[in-house]
């Protein structure tokens, strides 16, 4: 398991593309026939994604989480963004198609990966933290989301914002969960934008057109950078780090937090008079 360190404000200003896109972004996620995970330093949150084609994949353990197996002390949040598939839990089989979401709590022992047509593959996008108490596996499908519409037409961000995993919705330990979609002609997600001192995030992107890129921005508000991201790859935001993006264009992004505060609306915003 690739295991990402954490940074400091004042070194990331020295930090060329090349440092930038090792340390924060997470790419060759999403590859047939495999569960790939990264484990970071911020609030400790392992990202990772499963491929399952013609095949059941099962999620296994890691050395370095020195655990009986993987949910030992740990929750995940699970969200489709491919074909329709299937993840049995504990030997319960859930059906999880494109754009629905599945939580898992602490003390699950097994996860089975599936698809449902390996012409049409699934793609499982994972997000797992630390857990000290355990909270019921539930399924969330993408209708049964609470939907908040945002943005407008006139400023390239029109977009529909999908909570899953919150406190009004599916409980959890720690994670905080959810998808946005843009609408056709939009390409700007999160603007104006936001930091949360509180909790980490991290945007994966999924349903981008090929050939086309989203460029990823992060940093201080007054000094940012970018990173350029293709089809299912993933950034990691520190607290201090802005998390915004614009596509050449249009595309969906996962959204998953952990941290010591679960309010969806914990946000310090940054006008956009103060971007720099």
């Amino acid at each position: 398991m690739k295991i990402l360190h954490s940074v400091h404000p004042d070194d990331f200003r020295s930090y060329q593309t090349q440092q930038i896109r090792e340390r924060f972004l997470i790419d060759h996620l999403a590859e047939p026939y495999k569960i790939n995970c990264v484990y970071t330093h911020y609030d400790r949150m392992i990202i990772g994604a499963a491929h399952p084609v013609n095949k059941s994949l099962e999620l296994g353990n890691y050395p370095n989480l020195r655990s009986q197996y993987f949910l030992e002390r740990r929750e995940i949040g699970i969200i489709n963004v491919g074909g329709d598939g299937e993840i049995s839990v504990d030997g319960q089989v859930y059906t999880v198609n494109k754009l629905d979401c599945l939580y898992a709590g602490k003390g699950v022992k097994s996860i089975v990966f599936s698809s449902r047509n390996y012409q049409q593959p699934a793609v499982f996008y994972l997000l797992s933290a630390p857990a000290h108490t355990g909270y019921p596996t539930t399924l969330m499908t993408h209708d049964e989301a609470a939907r908040v519409n945002a943005g407008d037409v006139s400023t390239a961000n029109r977009r529909t914002i999908n909570k899953y995993i919150h406190m009004d919705g599916i409980r959890s330990c720690q994670l905080v969960m959810g998808l946005t979609t843009l609408q056709e002609g939009c390409v700007w997600n999160t603007m104006p934008p936001h930091t949360h001192d509180r909790r980490m995030e991290a945007y994966f992107y999924f349903d981008l057109p090929q050939g086309q890129k989203v460029f990823h921005y992060m940093g201080q508000g007054d000094e940012t950078r970018h990173i350029a991201v293709n089809n299912y790859e993933a950034v990691v935001s520190p607290p201090w780090s802005i998390h915004s993006g614009c596509g050449t264009a249009s595309y969906g992004f996962i959204w998953g937090m952990a941290g010591e505060n679960q309010d969806y609306t914990d946000m310090d915003p940054i006008t956009i008079p103060d971007i720099r």
